[in-house]
């Protein structure tokens, strides 16, 4: 009876050991942690996401300096290399950008970029350079009149990302962008608008 017992129990500890062997071997991969090893973060894929920050400026053949608070939103894709990332990214910003010198007052109220991305990830830490399309209003005022065109031009910058979940990110990102002179009737020559932006964001991976 003893030996029958025993036997028993020696059967029933294998199935058990096969059985955790078995999970073991099938258990899906476990959720990303911030122990992993270099390079295990991914920065790959579509994201979205919101940024505020603060804009100066200037207007050609003008002496006023609009500067003001901005926010927006931003949307792009990313493609992964081993440690480089490489993506294009668009955004869209509404600004307080204004400033008023002698009887003309010139404001930025909204500008937007479409830019290709480049950089180097150190796991959850991306570096990139950016550079691309910019667009935006040039808005003039005087004596109760007023004059605003939509002109398009350049833009480049850098900023630093840092992943904190596997979905989100937070990034600083610094920008510079040039747009394009128009004639301005208020003013009897060509005006044009040029700024550098600081902003922070976050972004969502899907």
């Amino acid at each position: 009876m003893r030996t029958f017992v025993l036997s028993a129990v020696a059967i029933a500890a294998g199935w058990t050991a096969s059985a955790y062997a078995a999970d073991l071997n099938y258990a899906p991969r476990a959720p990303y942690t911030v122990n992993q090893p270099l390079n295990a973060y991914s920065w790959a894929g579509p994201y979205l996401g919101a940024n505020i920050g603060y804009e100066w400026g200037s207007v050609d053949n003008n002496l006023t300096k609009p500067s003001g608070f901005l926010g927006g939103v931003q949307a792009g894709y990313n493609f992964q290399n081993g440690p480089w990332v490489f993506g294009a990214e668009g955004d869209i910003q509404a600004t307080g950008a204004d400033d008023t010198f002698a009887p003309w007052k010139f404001s930025n109220p909204w500008f937007g970029t479409i830019r290709g991305r480049a950089g180097y990830a150190f796991n959850n830490i991306l570096f990139y350079g950016t550079a691309g399309l910019a667009f935006g209003e040039l808005r003039g005022a005087t004596f109760g009149f007023s004059e605003s065109h939509t002109t398009a031009g350049w833009t480049a910058g850098a900023g630093v990302e840092l992943g904190f979940t596997p979905n989100w990110s937070a990034k600083v990102e610094y920008l510079y962008f040039d747009l394009s002179t128009s004639p301005f009737a208020i003013t009897g020559v060509s005006n044009g608008y040029s700024a550098n932006v600081v902003r922070a964001g976050v972004n969502y991976r899907f």
